[in-house]
Protein backbone atom coordinates (compact mmCIF):
# COMPACT_ATOMS: atom_id res chain seq x y z
CA UNK A 1 0.00 0.00 0.00
CA UNK A 2 1.25 3.45 -0.85
CA UNK A 3 0.47 6.40 1.38
CA UNK A 4 0.77 9.76 -0.33
CA UNK A 5 1.21 12.66 2.09
CA UNK A 6 0.73 16.14 0.61
CA UNK A 7 4.08 17.81 -0.02
CA UNK A 8 4.77 21.49 -0.68
CA UNK A 9 7.01 22.50 -3.57
CA UNK A 10 9.98 24.48 -2.21
CA UNK A 11 11.97 24.96 -5.41
CA UNK A 12 11.92 23.85 -9.03
CA UNK A 13 14.71 22.91 -11.42
CA UNK A 14 13.01 22.99 -14.83
CA UNK A 15 16.22 21.96 -16.59
CA UNK A 16 16.38 18.67 -14.63
CA UNK A 17 12.57 18.44 -14.46
CA UNK A 18 12.72 18.05 -10.67
CA UNK A 19 11.51 19.86 -7.58
CA UNK A 20 12.47 19.97 -3.93
CA UNK A 21 9.40 19.29 -1.81
CA UNK A 22 8.75 19.47 1.92
CA UNK A 23 6.87 16.49 3.36
CA UNK A 24 6.15 17.01 7.07
CA UNK A 25 9.48 18.80 7.46
CA UNK A 26 11.52 16.38 5.36
CA UNK A 27 12.90 17.86 2.13
CA UNK A 28 13.57 15.64 -0.89
CA UNK A 29 13.92 15.80 -4.64
CA UNK A 30 11.13 14.45 -6.83
CA UNK A 31 10.50 14.27 -10.55
CA UNK A 32 7.91 16.65 -11.98
CA UNK A 33 7.75 15.14 -15.48
CA UNK A 34 3.98 14.60 -15.28
CA UNK A 35 3.10 18.14 -14.12
CA UNK A 36 6.13 20.19 -15.21
CA UNK A 37 4.17 22.82 -17.15
CA UNK A 38 1.70 23.47 -14.34
CA UNK A 39 3.63 23.29 -11.06
CA UNK A 40 5.02 26.33 -9.26
CA UNK A 41 6.74 27.01 -5.94
CA UNK A 42 4.30 26.88 -3.05
CA UNK A 43 1.98 24.35 -4.73
CA UNK A 44 0.99 21.21 -2.88
CA UNK A 45 1.47 17.93 -4.73
CA UNK A 46 0.93 14.22 -4.21
CA UNK A 47 3.92 11.99 -4.90
CA UNK A 48 4.06 8.40 -6.09
CA UNK A 49 7.29 6.44 -6.57
CA UNK A 50 9.39 9.59 -6.57
CA UNK A 51 7.27 11.65 -8.98
CA UNK A 52 4.81 14.44 -8.28
CA UNK A 53 1.66 13.12 -9.92
CA UNK A 54 -0.78 15.97 -9.43
CA UNK A 55 -1.29 19.35 -7.81
CA UNK A 56 -3.86 19.45 -5.02
CA UNK A 57 -5.89 22.18 -3.37
CA UNK A 58 -4.00 24.02 -0.60
CA UNK A 59 -6.87 23.85 1.89
CA UNK A 60 -7.27 20.09 1.38
CA UNK A 61 -3.49 19.62 1.67
CA UNK A 62 -3.30 21.54 4.96
CA UNK A 63 -6.25 19.60 6.40
CA UNK A 64 -4.61 16.31 5.40
CA UNK A 65 -1.25 17.35 6.87
CA UNK A 66 -2.96 18.29 10.16
CA UNK A 67 -4.59 14.85 10.29
CA UNK A 68 -1.28 13.10 9.60
CA UNK A 69 0.35 15.12 12.38
CA UNK A 70 -2.43 14.09 14.79
CA UNK A 71 -1.88 10.44 13.86
CA UNK A 72 1.87 10.78 14.40
CA UNK A 73 1.34 12.45 17.79
CA UNK A 74 -1.12 9.73 18.82
CA UNK A 75 1.34 7.02 17.78
CA UNK A 76 4.10 8.73 19.77
CA UNK A 77 1.82 8.97 22.82
CA UNK A 78 0.94 5.28 22.55
CA UNK A 79 4.63 4.38 22.21
CA UNK A 80 5.49 6.46 25.29
CA UNK A 81 2.66 4.81 27.24
CA UNK A 82 3.80 1.35 26.15
CA UNK A 83 7.38 2.06 27.24
CA UNK A 84 6.18 3.33 30.62
CA UNK A 85 3.99 0.26 31.11
CA UNK A 86 6.90 -2.02 30.20
CA UNK A 87 9.20 -0.27 32.68
CA UNK A 88 6.51 -0.46 35.38
CA UNK A 89 6.28 -4.23 34.81
CA UNK A 90 10.03 -4.70 35.04
CA UNK A 91 11.01 -6.88 38.00
CA UNK A 92 14.65 -5.77 37.97
CA UNK A 93 15.08 -4.64 41.59
CA UNK A 94 12.80 -7.03 43.44
CA UNK A 95 13.97 -10.03 45.44
CA UNK A 96 17.62 -8.98 45.77
CA UNK A 97 20.07 -8.51 42.99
Amino acid sequence: MCLSIPSQVVSIDREKCTAIVDTLGVKREVGIDFIADEVKEGDFVLIHIGYAMNIIDEEYAKESIALYQEIIEKMEEEERSRLIEESDNCSGGEGGA
